[in-house]
């Protein structure tokens, strides 16, 4: 048990230090799609936070995502922008409407609050589809990446050791939050609610903290999407993108940090594959069909998810 415990805490370092490591040697192909998994494994991580660790199921986070990017490009302007700026900036935005909703939504509990979220996230939506503000259904563009001294987006080893820093990062802080008292209470609030306000912690400011958190998360995977894209649109804050990174973290197992980055990246690859005629032939014109089959199976033969596989190849293995 304590060696399964020491080399799950081993292997997260390792594949970071080897990422970091392989980065110089990849094609832009596969670096810009490893970026790519980097940062819906950061969206991943942040919505893991609220369903993994607070219990509570949102359908509407990538208002905050999409929020996250369209800060980047608004305030980047036509000059562009320096990373110190845009990142907080990008949080910032995120976590300011994680308030505004948090401090609504939470006051329901259950199916009405994941259809409270939802709304507010089709209204973001449609603030920026149907306003000027985020140039309506087309987007914007982003006129210059993000720049920090000599650390310029533009360029491709930047941008990848950039997305593994705020990976590695996001995941750390979570990994902290968990060993602390405010994960411990967290946890007796996914557990059992009524408990922890009946013991006297004030359970609704926990939950708010837990939701703004998310948010400004969900803000810097916004963010690195942006600069990797340099275009946002509101695609970004459509219901089906906050499906999407629910699908990843219940794939990949819930209530674990480990399984909402192989959710992200079993997900990411399945997409890839059953999209492209060379592995699938004409069944890559429906994939939606075939992730979806895929998705099912997993889900009735890994009810604990990708991160259970372990325990169920050898039972004395921990998940």
């Amino acid at each position: 048990m304590k060696s399964a415990r020491r080399l799950s805490s081993i292997v997260p370092g390792a594949v970071a230090l080897a990422l970091a490591l392989l980065a110089p040697m990849l094609s832009p192909y596969v670096s810009d799609f490893v970026v790519k998994i980097m940062i819906l494994s950061i969206f991943a991580l942040s919505l893991e936070l609220l369903v993994g660790m607070t219990g509570l199921v949102s359908l509407g986070h990538a208002a905050f995502y999409g929020i996250g990017a369209y800060a980047t490009v608004l305030i980047s302007g036509k000059e562009g922008g320096s990373i110190a700026v845009l990142l907080p900036a990008a949080m910032g935005c995120a976590a300011a409407y994680a308030l505004v909703v948090g401090a609504l939504s939470l006051r329901t509990r259950g199916v009405y609050f994941i259809m409270v979220t939802l709304a507010f996230a089709q209204m973001a939506f449609f603030v920026f589809h149907d306003t000027a503000l985020g140039g309506g259904s087309d987007g914007i563009y982003m006129y210059v990446r993000p720049v920090l001294g000599a650390l310029d987006m533009e360029n491709r080893l930047v941008a990848f050791y950039v997305a593994l820093a705020a990976l590695v990062f996001t995941y750390g802080l979570l990994v902290l939050i968990g060993r602390s008292r405010f994960g411990a209470a967290l946890a007796g609030i996914r557990v059992n609610e009524q408990r922890m306000r009946a013991t006297g912690f004030p359970v609704y400011a926990y939950k708010l903290a837990a939701f703004v958190l998310a948010g400004a998360l969900a803000g810097l995977a916004g963010f690195l999407v942006a600069a990797r894209d340099g275009v946002v649109n509101p695609e970004l804050l459509a219901w089906h993108n906050s499906g999407e990174v629910l699908l990843m973290i219940i794939l990949g197992g819930l209530g674990h940090l480990r399984g909402a980055v192989i959710g992200a990246v079993a997900f990411t690859l399945l997409k890839e594959v059953l999209g492209t005629q060379a592995f699938v032939g004409p069944l890559a014109d429906h994939w939606q069909l075939t992730l979806g089959l895929c998705i099912i199976a997993f889900v009735a033969l890994l009810p604990k998810g990708l991160i259970g596989l372990a325990s169920r190849l050898s039972p004395k293995a921990s998940s």
